[in-house]
């Protein structure tokens, strides 16, 4: 039975906690925060604003450039400093509520700035026509869902979201499992020949397969390209590949398979690594082979895993513009909606056409997002 003296004690064991939530959650404190989490952005414009040295061109560039550090870095620090010593001004509940502002919010707030200002810009500008100077409605989004070229585009970019992800998760789970097998220095060299490629650029990528592709018509001197070499050297006659209906798309795919698999490898074997050995000699000894087990057990486990590494993918292939830039400029039936956009807003001038290509990517990545979200919410609630 519980005495008098003890439900006492409880109570007031109970009532600061109830009255720090509500002491958070007042009106003051939450303008404390928003106050806090401004003033770093807003002394970061005035410098910039105020400081016309560093914007003078005729001024010594060296000079510019250790004056911009040391004010900056220092007047930063110095900036955070003192903000954190008029926090512990303030009552201790108030302390813990405002500090995490203080520190963590001017991030927010530039982050949201540079992210949600252009996103809401960006969706303002795809309802206006192509100098952005009358309001137009949908017209811009009838016509990319109307018109064979942007179609085209479309098309091309859910052949690629569809293929590429695929493609890289198989192959980096397979050389991961296989790489599993072999002996530690003989695993590290054989993944970093695989991950070598991650290190270059997509433009880089795309340079080097043009020498791969690489064809000259009749007339106009040897083969160059790898690819016909092989294909003269086997009796056959060199063929443009880049011009192929359909395959042409293939060929590009296959430079972003090059440089996403290693990326594909190496987080998809450290999640194999963590598979419990337990499990895996269970299976053995229950008499399933090392495919059953494969299957059946590693597969499972690293679910979540693989799914993370399909989403990476699939955002990054979305977003593809420099190999298709690059190798085709968009020609021969190869435009993908990133390349169309830039091509709309920086070539043709067409900033609303090319607004509403970004919004229809933004549309088509937010998803991607959400699921990468969840999966990483669910991982962290069973740890």
């Amino acid at each position: 039975m519980t005495t008098p003296l003890l439900r006492d004690e409880e109570a007031e064991v109970g009532q600061p906690s109830t009255e720090t939530g509500a002491h958070d959650n007042a009106p003051h404190v939450w303008l404390l925060r928003i106050i806090s989490a401004l003033i770093v952005p807003a002394v970061l414009a005035l410098f910039f604003v105020v400081f016309e040295f560093l914007q003078d061109p005729r001024r010594n560039k060296l000079l510019q450039i250790a004056l911009a550090i040391v004010v900056g870095v220092g007047g930063v620090w110095l900036l955070y400093w003192a903000l954190d010593r008029v926090v512990t001004l303030l009552p201790e509940r108030a302390q813990a509520a405002v500090r995490p502002f203080v520190f963590a919010g001017p991030a927010l707030m530039i982050l949201g700035f540079y992210l949600v200002y252009p996103t809401v810009d960006t969706i303002l500008t795809s309802l206006r026509n192509a100098r952005g100077d009358e309001f137009v409605g949908l017209d811009n989004y009838i016509r990319i869902f109307t018109e064979s070229s942007y179609l085209l585009s479309i098309r091309n970019s859910v052949f690629w979201a569809v293929i590429v992800p695929i493609v890289c998760v198989i192959a980096g789970l397979a050389i991961a499992t296989l790489a599993d097998l072999l002996p530690r220095r003989t695993e590290s060299v054989f993944k970093s020949l695989i991950f070598l490629p991650m290190a270059v650029s997509f433009v880089g990528a795309s340079v080097v397969f043009t020498f791969i592709y690489n064809f000259r018509p009749e007339g106009f001197g040897e083969q160059i390209g790898l690819l016909n070499a092989i294909v003269q050297a086997l009796g056959g006659s060199p063929t443009d590949w880049l011009r192929m209906p359909f395959w042409n798309n293939l060929f590009l795919m296959v430079i972003l398979v090059w440089t996403q698999t290693g990326f594909a490898m190496v987080i998809l074997s450290a999640a194999i690594k963590g598979v419990p050995d337990e499990l895996l000699e269970a299976a053995r000894i229950d008499g399933a082979n090392e495919w059953q087990v494969f299957r059946r057990i590693t597969v499972p486990t690293i679910a979540s895993t693989i799914v993370v590494v399909w989403t990476t993918i699939l955002i990054t292939t979305w977003k593809v513009f420099d190999i298709v830039a690059v190798m085709t400029g968009g020609r021969d039936g190869t435009s993908v909606v990133a390349e169309k956009m830039v091509t709309e807003f920086f070539t043709f001038q067409n900033n609303g056409i090319g607004a509403a290509l970004a919004v229809v990517l933004l549309i088509a990545v937010t998803p991607i997002l959400v699921i990468n979200i969840r999966r990483f919410r669910e991982q962290e609630a069973t740890r």
